[in-house]
């Protein structure tokens, strides 16, 4: 069961912010509590608490993408040339996991599984015990669909701030109610060409 998806950035959005990092999009299937919230508060204290246990991950993952560029010697992805595809882009891709233990921010302990590319990351927060190369795969494919069909490898999150009901189209063919799906070839066409179809629309 994956509990979580996100999109955020992975290096500073203008120059003095280095340490800054940006949730663009997140979306939760459980119903469960995910982080524990103090008595009293009222949904919007709630919201904006449960955003700030969303930057967790996403920094956490920022700083384990940085850790594994540096290791394997690249340059920073504000120095990189954009690849000529999206395809290109997902193959070429940092990749990690790493676990966080309870109440790190979630009241039990998750995994969560990274792709860094360029200056965007997609994260699934999943339970410790998921398949994590049936999830591998499932986080490259909404990667690979969010930068085509969102054209993210321009300005970082422009147009998944502007077109949420794309990324949740995606969402809910690919990782329906967050269920990892075991899929063949054909089975994996048959939904790009569903993908397609609702993307042209």
């Amino acid at each position: 069961m994956v509990h979580g998806f996100l999109i955020h950035t992975l290096c500073p959005v203008s120059a003095g912010s280095s340490s800054v990092c940006r949730v663009l999009y997140t979306r939760f299937f459980c119903s469960e509590t995910l982080v524990p919230l103090p008595a009293g508060l009222d949904a919007g204290a709630e919201r904006l608490l449960q955003k700030e246990q969303m930057m967790v991950v996403a920094r956490q993952v920022k700083s384990a993408c940085t850790l594994s560029r540096e290791a394997a010697g690249k340059p920073p992805p504000e120095s990189c040339l954009p690849p000529l595809d999206e395809v290109v882009a997902v193959q070429e891709a940092d990749c990690g996991v790493f676990r966080l233990g309870a109440g790190e921010p979630f009241q039990v302990e998750k995994t969560v599984l990274w792709l860094g590319v360029l200056s965007l990351g997609f994260s699934l927060v999943c339970e410790p015990h998921e398949n994590l190369l049936l999830a591998e795969g499932t986080l490259r494919t909404l990667a690979r669909h969010c930068l085509e069909h969102l054209h993210l490898l321009g300005p970082p999150g422009t147009d998944v701030l502007l077109k949420v009901d794309r990324t949740e189209v995606l969402l809910d063919r690919l990782l329906p109610h967050g269920q990892l799906l075991f899929a063949n070839h054909r089975f994996i066409h048959s939904l790009e060409k569903e993908i397609a179809a609702c993307m042209a629309k």
